[in-house]
């Protein structure tokens, strides 16, 4: 549909005004749609409505070609398909999809896979009658005779917890209201372990309930009054010890207790000092400790082992005193994780912006990278529960290479695929992925990961969707999607520009975008942008930006700044309203946040933060054609974020591209939470490009 012609077929919504303005530091902010942030509010609703009213009629014109997408995508899924079974205290357990059924079933087999099927939990009974339906925990008890699972079904991350007898298959009376996702057994399976929120959405209490009592007796066994941190809650891979972990952006402290005395008090392993973050595994008579701190002699702290050192302590002498190091901090390599075995222990460590496997082999004294099977991939940790096993699962893919699980053989040290996710009708062979460089505006060389048909012809410019996040030091590595090969079978470039801020490169990588250099994470990006163009690769006029929640921050920001530079920019609940959030303590998630952005109540970050904030930004200028999604339930990022950008967009652009505001009214931060509603967005997406840029 040509953007020229919207006009003539449907007036844009109207936001109404009304006067409100924020005073900080001297500062008076115009917020006149602060209004919009009472969810009950009956005028705030019938306006979410007409936007999505809105955007239907725009895009009606869409509607054959959403159709074909969603049923390409469907297509290439195998949609009876199991997962690699894990086998554990004589089960082995695993997920599967039926075709025509939105969500998964989770079952196990006794003693082989030639035993009967037992199904423990069908998510499609539990989702009917709810328009959201999200899996939290699904814990089996060490005996394997009872399930602890919760659920949320409003998108709020609010979740309930039940426990299910796998014997008789009954719901048990344990039933929790308003918890995380996450629970933990005590070895005993006597007590059940979990976590409660303040109004704040903030994880702060750690719970112990007894089995088949009264939750209104449960004992309070932790709670944290930082607003700035919140808990979690796990055990050790060996299942012998219990962790209570407090923790905000930039500091950790960990308490630990034996699983099997869940009624003794738990002991801190190391006191937290702030900027000291630390993990710990249990390893046979010793502990193995990820930290960043130095662990000066004279018992003072620094954090400049900023890609963290592997350390090890005695069981029973855990005080930093008598840590000692096993691998060294290095400037070029950042030490992910460690997992524990009997006689071996993993490393995930990440060089030159991909993360890779090293295996430690104690009983040969060996320490080696495991090869992958091609130079740019990604990989991440799965169960690997027996502690004997002298074999390692991991997940793999890349950006040709759709989902695999892999087992290593430390004895015969070969790589075995166990199974790769079966996409229907393709041929990894017709596409090609490269990773190239683009040079930032101060020297820095920004990794962008490419993929594309093989049989484009570079000798012209072509569609091209550029995707980014860069936030909380998380890696955006190089994955696949089935859905984006229905992109590039028409012609479209895909690439990933991995801008600081996120953890590609290392620890700095993150410190480089972030708090007061923030803004280079938006420069990385636009800078991306145009080495693309100057390399060929495409044009403002076929480029589509794209990214979600801080993403959406990333997408916002770039657009005030170089609106010429983009044909079409997409948002996924994206955080827009960078000042009035963080100074608003009542609202989910701002006091963890000021360790990522900054507290606005500092001047100094105030000022810094607006500007760059993409709602207090929002001038008179041509803007690209944006399409903008929410969530009105949306714990992360408030419903309000995207729905006020958008009022004041329409209100202030001078262009007549087109705007458009979808909001979920029953899902939150995540979507839609069945697969086929998660594939109708792709495709509705999808097809609101692929219109704009004159493909079908």
């Amino acid at each position: 549909m040509s953007t020229e012609t919207i006009p003539a077929l449907l007036k844009p919504p109207n936001a109404p005004k009304k006067d409100f303005q924020h005073t900080e530091h001297n500062v008076v902010r115009n917020d006149p749609y602060y209004w919009m942030r009472d969810r009950e509010n009956p005028d705030l609703i019938a306006y979410l409505a007409e936007e999505n009213k809105y955007t239907e009629t725009i895009t009606r014109e869409q509607k054959s070609l959403r159709k074909t997408l969603f049923e390409e995508i469907l297509s290439r899924i195998q949609e009876d398909d199991i997962s690699v079974p894990i086998e554990h205290k004589g089960y082995w357990y695993y997920r599967k999809t039926v075709e025509g059924k939105a969500y998964g079933l989770y079952c196990r087999k006794k003693g082989s896979m030639k035993s009967t099927e037992e199904v423990l939990l069908d998510i499609n009974d539990l989702a009917q009658n709810h328009d959201y339906f999200n899996l939290g925990a699904f814990s089996i008890s060490h005996d394997q005779n009872k399930l602890a699972y919760s659920i949320d079904t409003s998108g709020r991350e609010i979740y309930k917890l039940y426990v299910k007898d796998l014997t008789s298959k009954q719901l048990l009376h344990d039933q929790i209201d308003e918890i995380i996702g996450n629970v933990t057994w005590s070895k005993d399976d006597q007590f059940l372990f979990y976590i409660k929120m303040d109004e704040t959405l903030r994880p702060h209490q750690l719970y112990r309930h007894k089995m088949d009592s009264n939750p209104k007796e449960d004992q309070l066994v932790y709670e944290e009054s930082d607003p700035k941190f919140r808990v979690d809650f796990g055990e050790s891979r060996s299942e012998d010890f219990l962790f209570l972990y407090s923790e905000s952006s930039l500091t950790t402290e960990i308490r630990f207790l034996s699983s099997s005395t869940p009624l003794a008090s738990f002991q801190i392993f190391s006191p937290r000092h702030t900027g000291h973050e630390y993990r710990v595994e249990h390893q046979g008579s010793r502990w193995l400790i990820l930290t960043n701190d130095s662990n000066n002699m004279d018992g003072s702290h620094n954090h400049d082992a900023q890609n963290f050192k592997l350390m090890e302590a005695p069981l029973d002498h855990f005080q930093s005193q008598y840590w000692k190091e096993l691998i060294p901090h290095r400037k070029s390599v950042e030490l992910s994780s460690v997992e524990g075995f009997e006689k071996h222990f993993i490393i995930f460590e990440r060089e030159e912006g991909l993360e890779h496997i090293r295996v430690f082999d104690l009983e040969n004294s060996l320490d080696y990278r495991i090869p992958m099977p091609e130079p740019v991939f990604s990989v991440w940790n799965l169960s690997n529960p027996n502690n004997a096993s002298r074999k390692f699962i991991f997940g793999y893919m890349s950006l040709i290479s759709p989902t695999s699980y892999y087992e290593w053989d430390l004895e015969s040290k070969t790589l075995n695929l166990l199974k790769e996710v079966e996409i229907i009708g393709y041929n990894k062979e017709q596409y090609h992925s490269e990773r190239i460089w683009a040079p930032a505006k101060d020297g820095t060389q920004i990794p962008l990961s490419i993929v594309y048909k093989k049989d484009l012809t570079r000798s012209q410019t072509h569609p091209l969707f550029l995707y980014g996040y860069g936030a909380y030091g998380i890696n955006l590595d190089p994955y696949f999607s089935s859905a984006r090969i229905s992109l590039m079978d028409r012609g479209v470039i895909y690439v990933i520009s991995h801008v600081r801020g996120g953890g590609e490169m290392g620890r700095h990588w993150y410190e480089d975008g972030k708090f007061l250099n923030k803004r280079n994470t938006f420069t990385d990006f636009i800078d991306s942008a145009e080495h693309l163009i100057s390399e060929g690769y495409t044009s403002a006029e076929k480029l589509a930006i794209s990214g979600g929640s801080a993403g959406g921050l990333l997408i916002g920001a770039c657009i005030n700044m170089r609106p010429d530079l983009f044909m079409s920019a997409i948002a996924d609940v994206p955080f827009v309203d960078v000042v009035t959030t963080m100074m608003d303590e009542s609202i989910p998630l701002t006091t963890n946040e000021w360790e990522e952005w900054g507290n606005p109540q500092d001047q100094t970050f105030f000022d810094y933060m607006l500007s760059y904030s993409p709602y207090d930004n929002v001038i008179a200028q041509n803007y690209p054609n944006l399409l903008v999604t929410s969530g009105l339930y949306d714990p992360r990022v408030q419903y309000w974020e995207p729905t006020k950008w958008v009022a004041r967009l329409r209100d202030t652009k001078t262009d007549n591209n087109t705007l458009l505001l979808k909001t979920n009214m029953t899902a939150g931060h995540a979507g839609a939470s069945g697969r086929y509603g998660r594939i109708e967005e792709t495709a509705f997406s999808q097809a609101w490009l692929l219109s704009l840029w004159g493909l079908e």
